[in-house]
């Protein structure tokens, strides 16, 4: 059984969310300062749907990272259900991280969660200005000095910090150039707290939802832009392989890839089924390095028509 760690009347524990329009790098940073991947990545709007944790180990604290859906304006009951697991998750932390790309100007999406984020009077919000690899160095300042002005703009005022955002931390994640500050600056704003999760657990999420991540991030993969938002995994079935000797174990996965239309099911299994086995080579990949087993990936593609639409299926879909 895992053991907490150790700690004094100084150890600090807590949470932090991070929030920022679809595509904002929240995801890549959450994976950057776990050290581990705990949420899937992709070039794709819209990849995060669950809000996954993932555990930050220091020896004076802990860290616990709530990664959510991106913040917007929804166009479907999906898309609404993903706003309110984000604006729940808002009101349980103990910091919000506001991921702002340095690469895109500030926008109506950029203003609109700002907005949101006013409804949170006593949680201190701190701006990461993601994706600095992507900008120069000159350009940078502009950048922050319009971060500073939307936090003046929105988050100053009666029961917000005076001057808007408590700090703002230019970051790369791909880079790895100052994640480490970032987790300085969140952890110092961390409760004094015992520890709340066992030493070396970096997340909380349940394997088959880790599992169907993995899988719905190799099948946005090179698919054509209206796909993403119609992709949803199920895993039927994990289990030992029966038979099999204690030191060459395999772990039969047997999942399921639904999307809403015909089309769709013609473009995610390719010609000849060349495209899904494309998926369940990179699935399977990173779904032994997350188990530590290898593992037999048996994959389907389903129509579930409309699903994003309706309650009963997005129940069934996990949402």
């Amino acid at each position: 059984m895992s053991e907490f760690p150790e700690y004094d009347d100084t150890y600090r524990a807590g949470f932090a969310t991070f929030v920022g329009r679809p595509n904002a790098g929240k995801s890549t940073l959450t994976n950057a300062l776990v050290g581990e991947k705990v949420a899937i990545t992709s070039s794709k709007p819209q990849t995060t749907r669950h809000t996954i944790r993932g555990i930050v180990h220091r020896p004076d604290s802990q860290l616990v990272l709530v990664d959510t859906p991106g913040l917007h304006r929804p166009r479907t009951l999906l898309g609404s259900r993903l706003n309110d697991l984000v604006i729940d998750t808002l009101s349980e932390v103990d910091v919000v991280g506001f991921c702002l790309p340095a690469d895109e100007k500030i926008g109506p999406g950029d203003k609109y969660i700002a907005g949101q984020l006013t409804k949170l009077p006593h949680k201190p919000v701190v701006a990461l200005v993601t994706k600095t690899d992507k900008v120069s160095r000159g350009s940078l300042p502009e950048q922050l000095i319009a971060v500073d002005q939307l936090g003046r703009e929105h988050l100053a005022g009666e029961g917000k910090q005076a001057e808007g955002f408590a700090a703002i931390i230019p970051v790369s994640a791909l880079e790895g150039e100052q994640v480490g500050l970032v987790a300085d600056e969140l952890t110092a704003m961390m409760p004094l707290s015992p520890p709340l999760y066992p030493s070396g657990e970096l997340t909380d999420e349940p394997e088959q939802v880790m599992v169907a991540e993995l899988i719905r991030e190799a099948a946005l993969e090179d698919v054509r832009e209206e796909l993403p938002h119609s992709i949803a995994v199920t895993v039927e079935e994990m289990n030992p392989r029966e038979g099999r000797p204690a030191e060459k174990p395999l772990l039969d996965v047997h999942a399921t890839i639904h999307v809403e239309r015909d089309s769709q099911k013609g473009i995610i299994i390719g010609k000849g089924g060349s495209r899904l086995k494309a998926i369940g080579a990179a699935a399977r990949e990173g779904i032994t390095r997350l188990l530590g087993t290898p593992i037999y990936l048996d994959l389907h593609v389903k129509v579930t028509k409309e699903w994003q639409r309706d309650p009963k299926k997005l129940n069934r879909l996990g949402f």
